[in-house]
């Protein structure tokens, strides 16, 4: 049997430009081969790693995995580490970007396309906390 896999990218931030570069375009490989698909990009301060799956005849894209400023050991999403999928590369710094995915012992449900994307971190600002002693002067003042 053969497995086919075609790789396309994404960028989370379309007007900024970026170039994400990812390859090979399209592999076919047999069963029980591996795979190292590439991404990279030149913009420093995208330091978010995405893949994504898509399977043939289906819409939505399943995330794979993603590193920030590096990839760890559980970079790689539960269902995905149980189908020899698993993600590295080098996401520090303020330099290249480059991140690779390797899927190991290809079999059919290994056929997809693959996509990359990149992305600047999202930092999320918590509100204060609220003034504990604010509820109680409200209480006391009713």
């Amino acid at each position: 049997m053969i497995i086919c896999l075609l790789c396309y990218f994404l960028t989370a931030d379309f007007s900024l430009g970026i170039q994400v570069h990812q390859s090979p375009f399209a592999l076919i490989r047999k069963v029980g081969e591996q795979v190292q698909l590439v991404c990279n990009h030149g913009q420093g301060d995208y330091r978010v790693m995405l893949w994504y799956q898509q399977r043939p005849g289906e819409d939505a894209l399943q995330l794979i995995g993603y590193g920030y400023v590096e990839f760890k050991n559980d970079s790689v999403e539960e269902p995905f580490r149980k189908k020899h999928f698993n993600l590295a590369g080098d996401l520090s710094g303020n330099k290249a970007k480059n991140g690779s995915l390797f899927i190991r012992n290809l079999n059919d449900e290994h056929t997809a396309t693959y996509f990359c994307a990149a992305s600047k971190p999202q930092y999320i600002k918590y509100p204060p906390a609220p003034d504990k002693n604010l509820l109680h002067s409200i209480l006391n003042s009713v």
